[in-house]
């Protein structure tokens, strides 16, 4: 069968990835064309967009690139047309995909939605949107469920593809790691800035002004695959900051701390068993309409899931340098991160096991050929 994939993002680029394993396994003739990143295209099928042409954080960001956000629907619109797929499949990214699918539901293809839009954070009326418009709708929080079971409508949980994407990575050598990226035998506190350049350039600034005030730790910059090796040198300026290019899980994996932007980074780090501390600071313009219409307790998964704050969040003005010194020191403490780690190991209990891509690969493919063989019996 052929399959169009839309994903945005580095997340949404490895979990596509993950799937389109799953999708070739499940079918030995599977034809897929897809917008995606490096991830997704070294698994095979057609990169048609890489997601950092689309890369536009919060509502300004949005605004002022809206003529290129149309004209990239529109040739992907065409796009489709072009290919002929047996369904398209979409991946979170819900500002561009949601619009995509309701033009598709309007020339009958089969649309099918991997990880929700989050829609129980904000704009919950979306829902009855999303009900007409999408097939069928995969998730991979637990609460998620149950949220749309509110709204009638009936989603498949199938787990959450960190847990496959975290335990199939080979183990490092630590000792080997350091070597390569002239690190020294201090233990690391790891920075993960985001992988957009608005949130880079202004998480990263304040991320680093802590160096100095903690001098037995090793601070190590994840770099996004996204951006460029010059562009985190303008930021890092004289500071003797080492950064790890595109090795984000290895870095996790040796690392005793780490400060942490909001997103899916926050659950990456909690499944490595790393305490954190996630910050976060937009545009004004864009956190005052956000403030609005967002309804959410906290905005880290890892605090989501949980339903309680297991990680601190410094959220705009509170993410200030006297705040994240006393936040990471707080997570340096030995009786602290005890606590952190129980917590942890419970997140991940709530998670379910692995299987995520396979279950969700699996029950594409079954929905599919279950519609074909109705259709073909004039049913």
């Amino acid at each position: 069968m052929k399959y169009y994939i839309i994903a945005g993002e580095a997340s949404g680029d490895l979990h596509g990835s993950n799937l389109m394993k799953a999708l070739m396994k499940e079918d030995g003739e599977a034809e897929i064309r897809f917008w995606g990143g490096d991830l997704m295209n070294e698994v095979g099928g057609t990169l048609v967009k890489h997601y950092k042409e689309r890369a536009f954080m919060g509502f300004v960001e949005v605004f002022m690139n809206i003529r290129k956000i149309l004209g990239m629907m529109s040739f992907c619109k065409k796009d489709i047309i072009d290919f002929e797929p047996d369904v398209i499949i979409f991946i979170d990214n819900s500002g561009f995909n949601l619009r995509i699918a309701s033009w598709a539901k309007t020339l009958a293809y089969k649309t099918h939605y991997y990880i929700s839009p989050q829609v129980w954070a904000s704009r919950a009326n979306r829902v009855e949107k999303i009900k007409k418009v999408v097939d069928h709708m995969y998730v991979i929080l637990p609460f998620e469920k149950d949220f749309y079971k509110k709204y009638d409508y009936d989603v498949t949980f199938v787990g959450h593809p960190l847990i496959d994407a975290i335990s199939d990575i080979k183990q490092i050598d630590e000792t080997i790691f350091r070597e390569k990226h002239n690190l020294s035998k201090k233990p690391i506190i790891a920075l993960l800035p985001g992988s957009r350049k608005q949130e880079i350039s202004k998480m990263l600034s304040i991320m680093l002004s802590l160096v100095d005030d903690f001098q037995q730790y090793e601070f190590v910059i994840a770099g996004a695959p996204s951006q460029s090796l010059d562009f985190y040198k303008k930021i890092i300026g004289s500071k003797n900051i080492a950064l790890v290019d595109n090795k984000t899980y290895d870095l996790l994996s040796v690392s005793y701390a780490a400060l942490v932007t909001s997103g899916t980074a926050t659950l990456e780090t909690a499944l490595f068993k790393v305490p954190q501390v996630v910050c976060y600071k937009g545009s004004i313009i864009s956190y005052q309409i956000a403030k609005r219409i967002i309804t959410l307790r906290f905005i880290s998964l890892v605090n989501l899931i949980m339903d309680k704050e297991v990680v601190k969040e410094l959220i705009q003005k509170d993410f200030t340098k006297k705040n994240l010194t006393k936040e990471l020191a707080m997570i340096l403490d030995d009786n602290h991160r005890s606590k952190i780690f129980e917590n942890y190991y419970q997140l991940e209990q709530k998670l379910g096991g692995k299987g995520a891509s396979k279950n969700t690969a699996t029950s594409i493919i079954s929905k599919l050929k279950k519609m074909n063989c109705a259709i073909s019996n004039g049913n």
